[in-house]
C-alpha cells in the first residue's frame, strides 16, 4: 500500500537545506537550531482558565501602559510572566497582577481603585480588545518572543522615585525604567 505524504513550504525548505548540507560535506552537522515561531491564537481559542489569566494580563497591561508603545506594552506584559516564573511571586498571572504586600500593592492601579473591566469594555472597547490581542501573543509567546524588559522583575514610571535598594536597572521604554532583582554578594 502506498501512502501519500504533503508537506508544508517550510519543511520542504528545510528539508531541502539538510539535503544540501549533507551533499556539501556538512553531515557532522549535529543539529540545525532553529527559533521557534510565534504561535497566533485568539482570545476565543483559549480555555476558560486561559481567559482568565489574559484578562488579568490585559488589566495589567492596560492599566500600566495603554499609551505606550507596543514594545512598552509587552515589556509590561513581559514583567508580569517574569514574576510568573520566578519563585519568588505568585505562581499564576493574576496573582501576581493582584498580590499586596502589607497594604502596598505591586501594581499602583489595584490599590487605586481603577479596576473596573464594565469600564474597560464599554468606553474604552477598540483599545481594550487590541492590549487583550496583544495579552494573548505574550501570553502564549513569552518563551519564544524577545523580551524587551530584558528580563525585568520591576519597573516604575519615570517621574516616579522609588527608594528601591535591590535592584539593577536595565533599560527604559517609553516612560517605563525596568529593573532586575540584585544579586547578592
Amino acid at each position: 500500500m502506498q501512502r501519500t505524504y504533503t508537506l508544508s513550504t517550510s519543511t520542504l525548505v528545510i528539508a531541502t537545506i539538510i539535503s544540501v548540507m549533507i551533499v556539501l560535506g556538512f553531515s557532522n552537522v549535529m543539529a540545525i537550531q532553529i527559533e521557534p515561531l510565534p504561535v497566533k491564537i485568539s482570545y476565543n481559542d483559549l480555555s476558560p482558565r486561559a481567559k482568565h489569566q489574559v484578562e488579568c494580563l490585559a488589566q495589567n497591561i492596560y492599566f500600566e501602559s495603554a499609551h505606550e508603545s507596543q514594545k512598552g506594552q509587552i515589556a509590561v506584559g513581559m514583567v508580569t510572566m517574569n514574576r510568573v516564573k520566578s519563585g519568588i511571586f505568585p505562581n499564576t498571572i493574576c496573582g501576581v497582577v493582584k498580590q499586596k504586600t502589607q497594604s502596598t500593592c505591586q501594581f499602583s492601579w489595584i490599590c487605586e481603585g481603577k479596576f473596573d473591566v464594565r469600564s474597560l469594555t464599554h468606553f474604552n472597547y477598540s483599545l481594550y480588545n487590541s492590549i487583550r490581542e496583544l495579552a494573548v501573543y505574550v501570553y502564549a509567546n513569552h518563551n519564544k518572543i524577545d523580551d524587551p524588559s530584558r528580563g525585568a522583575l520591576f519597573y516604575h514610571a519615570d517621574y516616579v522615585h522609588p527608594k528601591w535598594k535591590n535592584v539593577t536597572y536595565l533599560t527604559q521604554i517609553g516612560r517605563h525604567k525596568f529593573y532586575d532583582k540584585r544579586e547578592s554578594k
